[in-house]
């Protein structure tokens, strides 16, 4: 049985992965990337990009930490070696963990670290810097103030155009943390008892996440019965009843790669309407992901899954009862980064781009269906990482 009948106790004593964990990024990989940077930089006319701290630096340069109020960037000139600006007292941190050469420059807690960028701008005589789009307004002014003549423009362009399309190292760390995911989802629906309430499966999937070698859950959204047709939830704790929709959408990361996976099912027998509701769903997800071929812009796949709700009385548009959002987002070291499946985004698919895939529906009042698997586009189009849920009585096969 594939819902309910074992424990939380004995899911965990059996859990383990039977996938082999590949290889983490290589630093040839990392230089491979800057290298790329520094020819799209100079394509958008600037002369160095700025990254901070966060998963563009993770990218670039093997540092994974997050950003702060603190400046951790990464300066990079079109020809030249990268400078790194860091505080004083991290520099031991970021030796340990700097996976490509650079020349670093330190700051303390008194000094502004602003005065070191202009100064390494200076240095490479750029005019123009381009600013990841994830650095904070407020950083930008400081540089501004700091260096008046320096003309700033977003690097967006160059940062998706780096980290869009995936390599095969990539592809292979996020598919490992997809499969463990689908394992996690599989114990969670054993462990379905009534009586047992959200926090309780919530926890569970935490546990069975760090059971599988990872940090535990990135995030986990668990919904019973009319919170369902809230796409992100209600507050408060549900306790699970004979006949409720069950929605657990959850993923982990494996080297910075996430997963990102939804299953919706029923505890107990599915009436009618959530039967037909889910078949909806699933036609739905499968209609986008036909429609994603090479070429084809982003904003089609999302018109092939509304197209269909719409034929069939949902919608139209994000009206509801129907589809509220995109049908899906790109993910990577970033859960949701771009392109995105969703009207107006023109982007064309092409090798490496990775997606989710999954349009919600929701019945106001009700409960709500979503499907949620990934796909990554290859040379020949696109391929899942983890195979869509076969049904509603038999969601894991």
């Amino acid at each position: 049985m594939s819902i309910g009948g074992s424990s939380i106790g004995a899911e965990l004593a059996t859990l383990k992965s039977d996938h082999a964990l590949p290889p983490p990024i290589s630093r040839d990989e990392r230089l491979q990337r800057i290298d790329r940077a520094r020819r799209l930089t100079r394509d958008a006319g600037a002369d160095a990009l700025i990254i901070n701290a966060g998963a563009s630096l993770r990218y670039f340069t093997g540092v994974a930490w997050g950003a702060s109020e603190r400046l951790v960037a990464m300066i990079l000139p079109v020809d030249g070696a990268p400078v790194m600006i860091c505080p004083a007292f991290e520099s031991g941190s970021l030796e340990a963990v700097l996976e490509i050469a650079a020349d670093v420059r330190l700051w303390e807690e008194d000094q502004n670290p602003f005065t070191l960028v202009a100064s390494a701008l200076r240095d490479m005589r750029a005019n123009v810097a381009a600013i990841d789009p994830a650095l904070p307004f407020e950083m930008a002014g400081r540089l501004s103030a700091e260096m008046p003549a320096l003309r700033l423009q977003e690097a967006s362009s160059v940062v998706n155009g780096c980290r869009m399309c995936k390599s095969a190292a990539e592809l292979a760390l996020m598919q490992y943390a997809k499969n463990l995911t689908l394992e996690v989802h599989r114990r969670a629906a054993r462990i379905l008892a009534p009586g047992i309430s959200t926090g309780e499966v919530r926890r569970f999937i935490e546990d069975a996440h760090r059971k599988l070698g990872t940090a535990g859950s990135t995030f986990c959204i668990v919904q019973f019965g009319e919170s369902t047709a809230y796409p992100h939830g209600l507050p408060g704790e549900q306790r699970l009843r004979e006949g409720d929709i069950v929605l657990i959408d959850t993923g982990c990361s494996v080297e910075g790669y996430n997963s990102d996976i939804t299953r919706t099912y029923v505890f107990g027998k599915a009436t009618d309407e959530q039967r037909r509701i889910w078949e909806l769903e699933h036609a739905a997800q499968a209609a986008a992901f036909a429609s994603a071929q090479l070429g084809v812009e982003c904003q089609a796949v999302d018109a092939a899954a509304r197209d269909l709700l719409t034929r069939a009385g949902l919608g139209p548009d994000y009206r509801l009862p129907g589809l509220p959002h995109r049908t899906g987002h790109g993910i990577g070291l970033s859960i949701h980064e771009p392109a995105y499946l969703v009207r107006g985004d023109r982007t064309p698919l092409a090798p490496g781009m990775c997606f989710s895939n999954e349009p919600m529906i929701v019945i106001p009042g009700r409960f709500g269906i979503r499907l949620e698997d990934h796909f990554y586009m290859s040379e020949h189009g696109p391929k899942w990482f983890t195979q869509p849920s076969p049904s509603i009585d038999a969601p894991f096969g």
